[in-house]
């Protein structure tokens, strides 16, 4: 089945480069992907929380490198988050490509699908060389989403989108291959499987390695500026793999290192873990007060996403069960809350080509439906209550008291604040400012403003309901204990 699940979109991707002179058929095969890889994914949870685990291996290389697939639960968290968004992003995508007339669509939706594929892919892989073999793939495959509108301005971000990805690639390979010459392995194990006896300089210049290798995707400080200048790509690309696909996979790489590779405490002992909690909430607030400048949404988002993935980073650190546990789920309420606020700009965009703050006065008269939806998931990303952007800081807050720091308390409540202060002035110019620009109902088609509604519903239910349905709480409790507790 892990095996099936990373399949069943490629499989799409050629099915839809061959169905390009036939639209309505090319969208069925990527809405029926999608549906068949979440059924697929959905299907490994109860075993899963039952305490199996799918696994295989495609091949093996030496005694102990091999390319295999392994579906735990930490995996199941980004694998069933990334599955389920994409049916979604899929529904939207039809409604703006129709919507703006969009050249080489087959070519959109056929990248969407490899996209998607190595992202099931970076969830499901067993071990290191796996994971990277993945995290490349994704890279190139988003290549041609970046560049969509062939625009002067997109080629350049496509230009520096591979500078920086690809040079992180390159120093995570050096990781991979330092890792397998200390250990002799390169397999994910709870607790991890490096120790102190491999001698601790040579296990921070690996982690620093790492750091550098997956901190990039990650938007991690100084290593961000791709992420803003990406935006040049179609809002639903910003939206999946911007605000889930390819800057997750980075957080998810750190906390398959910081869990799986080292453990929590090694982290400390070593001293990565004071460093790591530093950049994070240096990148925090520093990402927070650049999004307060930014006229253009999706700018303003996206260094909204920067400070985000450093909550996760942060809470993988610092050794407390309550900031891993708010840290990994952070990844599950940061993915639905900026999907929709991305699903937001772009609905937007396609009925009135406006992209600036300045410009939106009123434009909650027009558009009732999208700006509602956006102002839960603002709320929802400023930690208030009942979304679940509470839950996660809720734990990660709990956590740095844990741990002994409080200062980082400070800076969580500070981000927050800083979180208000960038992304409640949309709301309330949408519905409190005036402009004749706005003075009808009008919304965007319904293949747009039904996904965003479900997205925004979404974040309202994992806020009430953080383990309904998809168990996405327990199954992080689960990595919480095993990491910390050093168990399989």
């Amino acid at each position: 089945m892990p095996l099936i699940a990373v399949l069943v979109s490629l499989v799409a991707a050629l099915l839809i480069t061959l169905s390009g002179r036939r639209p309505n058929l090319r969208e069925t095969w990527t809405v029926m992907a999608a549906l068949a890889k979440f059924a697929i994914v959905l299907a490994m949870l109860p075993g899963v929380l039952a305490g199996k685990v799918p696994e295989m291996t495609l091949f093996t290389i030496s005694p102990s490198v091999s390319l295999a697939l392994r579906v735990d639960s930490a995996g199941l968290i980004f694998g069933l988050l990334a599955s389920l968004l994409w049916i979604f992003t899929s529904f939207y995508s039809i409604g703006y490509v129709r919507s703006l007339s969009e050249h080489k669509q087959t070519r959109y939706f056929a990248s969407f699908a490899v996209c998607l594929s190595a992202t099931i892919g970076i969830a499901f892989s067993a071990n290191l060389l796996t994971f990277f073999i993945f995290y490349e793939i994704l890279t190139i495959a988003t290549y041609p989403l970046v560049i969509h509108k062939e625009t002067p301005t997109a080629i350049a971000a496509g230009r520096k989108y591979l500078a920086y990805l690809l040079t992180s690639g390159a120093v995570l390979l050096l990781a991979v291959v330092m890792t397998h010459w200390l250990a002799d392995s390169l397999t994910f194990i709870p607790g991890g499987f490096l120790s102190a006896e491999m001698g601790e300089g040579g296990l921070l210049l690996l982690f620093i390695l790492f750091l550098i290798g997956f901190g990039a995707k990650a938007g991690v400080m100084p290593l961000h500026s791709w992420l803003p200048t990406a935006m040049a790509a179609p809002t639903p690309v910003s939206a999946l793999l911007h605000a889930v696909a390819v800057v997750k996979a980075g957080a998810f790489g750190f906390i398959r290192v910081s869990g799986f590779v080292f453990s929590p405490q090694l982290l400390q002992e070593i001293g990565a873990a004071n460093l790591t909690a530093l950049i994070a909430g240096v990148t925090i607030l520093l990402a927070s007060l650049m999004a307060l400048r930014q006229d253009n949404l999706k700018r303003r988002l996206a260094y909204s996403t920067i400070g985000h993935l450093s909550y996760i980073v942060l809470g993988l650190v610092l050794l407390a069960p309550g900031a891993l546990e708010g840290g990994i789920f952070h990844v599950v309420t940061h993915a639905v809350m900026k999907i929709t606020l991305f699903f937001g700009a772009g609905a937007i965009y396609v009925r009135t080509h406006l992209e600036n703050v300045s410009q939106l006065d009123g434009i909650g008269r027009q558009m009732p439906i999208t700006m509602g939806a956006f102002a839960l998931a603002a709320m929802g990303l400023a930690g208030i209550p009942p979304l679940s952007g509470f839950v996660s800081k809720w734990y990660l807050a709990q956590g740095t008291l844990e741990a002994g720091y409080p200062v980082l308390l400070g800076l969580l409540l500070l981000s927050g604040l800083l979180n208000a202060g960038y992304l409640f002035p949309v709301v309330t110019r949408a519905f409190f400012g005036r402009s004749d620009n706005f003075t009808k109902f009008s919304e965007a088609p319904l293949f747009m403003v039904v996904p965003l509604a479900f997205t925004a519903a979404l974040s309202l239910f994992l806020g009430i309901m953080p383990d309904g349905i998809f168990h996405f709480f327990e199954l992080v409790s689960d990595v919480t204990s095993k990491v910390l507790g050093g168990g399989g």
